[in-house]
Parts: structure tokens; C-alpha cells; sequence
């Protein structure tokens, strides 16, 4: 046989040693690490963990039914999403929530939305289904009109989301807008404890949702309550008139404008969760400090916004303003008035036009 025959026989031989060697050095090592997971998750104690309560007191299903919801909830990783649509860091928070629920629904995850009312008008199931059209709600969403769903979680906050394991265990717990990296990667966690804790395989990516975040200013005007009853204990109204419940007040122009405080001009009602107009026109002047500025406000009306007494540049324009510097108000919702890159403090008068329109809160951002 000749030498380059035999040096390529040995060689071929060592080779197919080595793959041989490495595979089941490379088996090991996959057996060692599923074994480690299942230990991990065996000895992982949950005893200080609480059990996700159950959906109470709803009134309706949307985008699915009972009997489908429970069905879908078993063996599942669970985010439970406590909002309600016209809170606008709850709608801040809403492309995560979808995307998450578009990329995991396949792995395992169930989105639930919890939607918990602060105003009357959003019991309304029409005006939900409504804004969940809008924002490309697809998920499960139940309307817990009498808060006994949120009084069973125990919360207190808009928005709020928890996190519920595969075997029903709260794992996580997120407040208000935000940490959403890290909550998509106690998503990834839990589904990867649950696929192992069920033998199933799965395709996952550990790649995060990249969106752009929007960026609070620091030091900006807190949100403003129009009805008595929410305004309690705040001291939010300048006008000299002051709050009178369920009585229709004429308010006149004041002389100064306080910072983070609302004006009023016209005949106004004084409701419990709104104020609305009795006549046929009238003004809010506020001085506030924010980069933007939005309301919550329900019935037909023309707004004319002025900004520093001049109308509102076009650069600030909000998403619900046309280029006339007006908002067109019409059904129960949330409208953006003001959208601009950096905060800054300006006198904001809303000349209106439309008896009946009904005001409910500024918000900033």
C-alpha cells in the first residue's frame, strides 16, 4: 500500500474518531443542561409567590368568551394588562403589549386585558371594541366595570401589568409605562420554564421588541381633574367660583393664571366626573409645562386652541389638530392636542363652541 494511501486512511480514521468523541462529549453536555433546568425549576420554590386571583364580577368578553378564555389560560404563561383606552400611558403601553402577543402567542403566551373604567362613558362595551379597532387589539379583552377584578389583584394603578407562570404563579409585576425590556425577558423566561417543565420544544428567539419609547419630561403639569368628585383634596380649579356640585356655575374671566391650574369662562355643570358646557360657548385657560398635552372630553364641539395668545405652530400641532389649530370633538375619547420635541411652559386657552360638550381631564407628557 503506498504511504499517501495509508497517511490518508489514518487520518480519515482520526477524523471520524474525533466527530464520534465530540458527539457524545457534545450529548453530555445537552443532557447535563436539561437536567440542570429541570433542577432549577423543581427546586425553584414558589411558596412566596401568590396565585394569579380569578377574572371576577365581568360584565363582558371581547375577542373571545368564557368557556374559550379558560381553555386558552391552562398550562399558560399569562399577562394579565390592567388599563382602560382613554388613559394615555395606558395607550402608550399598547404597541409592546400587541407585538408581544403577536411574536409569543405561538410559544405559549396568553395576553388578557383587563379593562378597568375610570370614567362612565368607557363601560360602554361599543366604545372599547371601538378603541380596541383603533390600537390593533387582537387579544382577549374583559370589562371589569365594577373593579372587582381589580380589587382582586389588589391594585391601584393605570396601567399595570403582572405576569402570571404556567402553573398560575405571579412572577412579575410592572407599574405604569416602561421596563419593557425587562419585562419581555421575564416573558422569555417563563416560557422557556414552561416548555421545559411540559417536554416541549421550541424555536425561540431571545431578540427584543425594539420600539421608540416615548420620553417624559422630568418637571411637568399633573394631570387635571374637570369633576368634583376626582378633584377632591386637589387644588387644580384657579377660577374664584370654585367647584359646586351638580349646580350650573357662570364663571368669569380671572385677572391671574396660576401654574398648573384651569380657568374657566361660560356657563359650566359641575359633574362628579366631568364638567359640561351649558352654554353655547365658552374658555379653559390653563399655564402649564409639558411637551404634550392631551384631553379626555366626549360630544360634539370645536375647540380652537391658542398658545401664548397666538394660534398653535404647526410643529406643535397634536395628532388630533388640524392645521387650522382646531380639535373637531365628537365621541368619548382621548384627543392630543399638543406634541412637541422639548418641554416648555405656555398659557393654553381652548376657545370652545358646541353646548354640551362634556370635559373630563387634561393629561401631560
Amino acid at each position: 500500500m503506498k504511504t499517501e494511501v495509508k497517511s490518508a486512511l489514518i487520518l480519515g480514521t482520526i477524523i471520524v474518531v474525533g466527530v464520534g468523541i465530540l458527539s457524545i462529549v457534545f450529548s453530555t453536555l445537552d443532557e447535563t443542561t436539561t437536567e440542570k433546568i429541570n433542577s432549577d425549576i423543581s427546586e425553584l420554590d414558589k411558596s412566596k409567590f401568590k396565585k394569579a386571583p380569578k377574572l371576577v364580577g365581568i360584565e363582558h368578553y371581547l375577542n373571545t368568551t368564557p368557556e374559550k378564555l379558560n381553555l386558552e389560560m391552562e398550562d399558560k404563561v399569562v399577562l394579565y394588562d390592567i388599563w382602560t383606552y382613554s388613559c394615555v400611558n395606558c395607550i402608550r403601553t399598547l404597541p409592546y403589549i400587541t407585538t408581544w402577543n403577536e411574536k409569543y402567542e405561538d410559544q405559549g403566551l396568553v395576553v388578557i386585558g383587563i379593562h378597568s373604567p375610570e370614567f362612565e362613558f368607557e363601560k360602554d362595551s361599543k366604545n372599547v371594541e371601538m378603541a380596541m379597532e383603533k390600537h390593533e387589539i387582537k387579544y382577549p379583552v374583559v370589562l371589569d366595570n365594577n373593579m372587582e377584578t381589580w380589587k382582586a389583584f389588589e391594585n391601584r394603578y393605570w396601567p399595570r401589568k403582572y405576569i402570571a407562570d404556567h402553573e398560575g404563579y405571579i412572577r412579575y409585576d410592572h407599574i405604569g409605562e416602561g421596563g419593557y425590556k425587562e419585562t419581555e425577558k421575564i416573558i422569555q423566561q417563563l416560557l422557556d420554564e414552561r416548555s421545559t417543565a411540559l417536554g416541549i420544544q421550541l424555536k425561540s428567539s431571545k431578540h427584543l421588541v425594539e420600539l421608540e419609547e416615548f420620553e417624559h419630561t422630568m418637571f411637568r403639569t399633573p394631570e387635571l381633574y374637570f369633576g368634583y368628585k376626582f378633584a377632591e383634596n386637589r387644588n387644580q380649579l384657579g377660577s374664584k367660583e370654585g367647584f359646586q356640585p351638580e349646580k350650573i356655575v357662570n364663571y368669569s374671566e380671572n385677572e391671574n393664571t396660576d401654574l398648573h391650574k384651569f380657568y374657566l369662562t361660560g356657563d359650566w355643570k359641575n359633574h362628579k366626573d366631568s364638567m359640561e358646557l351649558i352654554s353655547d360657548t365658552g374658555t379653559i385657560k390653563l399655564l402649564y409645562n409639558a411637551k404634550e398635552v392631551n384631553i379626555v372630553s366626549d360630544n360634539k364641539a370645536h375647540l380652537k386652541i391658542f398658545l401664548d395668545e397666538k394660534l398653535v405652530s404647526e410643529k406643535m400641532h397634536g395628532s388630533s389638530m388640524n392645521l387650522e389649530s382646531s380639535v373637531n370633538t365628537s365621541k368619548p375619547d382621548l384627543y392630543n392636542i399638543i406634541s412637541d420635541e422639548e418641554s416648555s411652559s405656555h398659557l393654553m386657552e381652548l376657545k370652545i363652541k358646541g353646548k354640551g360638550f362634556h370635559i373630563f381631564t387634561f393629561t401631560f407628557g
